[in-house]
């Protein structure tokens, strides 16, 4: 049995730069880091040849071009897993529609627990390049690529995004006493609404052309950010988000709403500096920069939202249980 453990992530700024569409004509990047979140994989061998899939439905097939769950199929098909396995997932919070990069924490973990079961050690960025792969290019998700690449590094790193679709990664190192202080002012709320990114990618792909100009003012925000978290100039960093969170919305319909706007302005007016919702937009969870003094009149501002406490996570993708009762096939 071969167990994964996978971050999910919250980006900090630079989101909508990392799509193929932008980063090929003026290169993107983002500041994101890992959290202490997780999708786990499990992977076991079958004494028969059957291969049974477990998620929130299961799946009993004897080959694995039938499995319908399209990462499981294509993870196991990149990594040459035939049959005779089961494969069961589990995340710590819903992990569909959260805006944590869920899905490509999902795709990084199986490559993982399956390359590992093929007896092969793979480094993160095969890991991360590969799990772009299946969801940009064979199964055509309208996409970026930092979420793939933050699963598998973790830590708190900057991306960028090249032309020539390479990624260069850099560790933001900090010393703990400020990790903690930069933790400890960022808190996160669960909207109560739950979507598929899809469709606000998709249009936000589509749009790039025309909003070009705030894609290039959102990378610039990112780097500010870098800046600021490598200066310990934190409250810079609410600030930034604040700006993020106005220019992100101009990049597709559907990035907010009236709900998600009325949480804002109750969290500003409650003494946080800035914030922005994670992922593509329209629901999941909403990060705000608040210093500690004022956490408490956000939560009581935001009491009818759930938060979720969380810590950064300096590890990506790694194998926390590996025990071989027999031979896989």
């Amino acid at each position: 049995m071969i167990i994964t453990q996978t971050p999910l992530r919250i980006s900090l700024a630079g989101g909508g730069t990392d799509l193929p569409d932008y980063y090929r004509r003026n290169g993107g990047y983002v500041v994101s880091t890992a959290i202490d979140k997780f999708i786990y994989v499990i992977v076991n061998p079958r004494y028969d040849d059957m291969i049974y899939v477990d998620y929130s439905r299961k799946e009993v097939v004897s080959s694995i071009e039938e499995i319908e769950h399209e990462l499981v199929r294509e993870a196991a098909r990149m990594t040459g897993m035939t049959n005779g396995f089961e494969v069961a997932m589990m995340a710590d919070i819903p992990s569909e529609g959260s805006g944590l990069g869920s899905s490509s924490s999902l795709t990084v973990g199986l490559l993982n627990a399956f390359y590992q079961a093929k007896g092969e050690q793979v480094g993160s960025e095969r890991l991360a390049q590969e799990a772009c792969r299946i969801e940009i290019d064979i199964l055509g998700k309208p996409i970026g690529r930092q979420d793939q690449y933050i699963a598998a590094y973790g830590g708190l790193c900057s991306f960028e995004f090249r032309d020539d679709d390479t990624v260069a990664v850099e560790r933001i190192v900090l010393p703990p006493v400020l990790k903690r202080r930069m933790e400890a002012n960022l808190l996160l709320f669960f909207t109560n609404i739950v979507r598929k990114a899809g469709s606000v990618l998709s249009q936000q792909r589509e749009r790039i052309g025309e909003t070009l100009a705030f894609h290039d003012a959102i990378k610039e925000l990112a780097h500010e950010v870098q800046a600021a978290i490598c200066d310990g100039s934190y409250d810079a960093i609410g600030a930034a988000l604040h700006r993020n969170w106005e220019m992100k919305k101009q990049l597709a319909n559907g990035v907010s709403n009236e709900e998600i706007d009325e949480m804002y302005r109750a969290a500003l007016e409650a003494g946080a500096l800035g914030g922005k919702i994670a992922g593509a937009g329209g629901g999941g969870f909403l990060m705000l920069y608040a210093r500690t003094a004022d956490h408490d009149a956000v939560r009581d501002a935001l009491a009818s939202y759930r938060e979720m406490p969380f810590l950064f996570e300096p590890y990506g993708s790694r194998v926390i249980f590996n025990q071989e009762r027999y031979s896989w096939k």
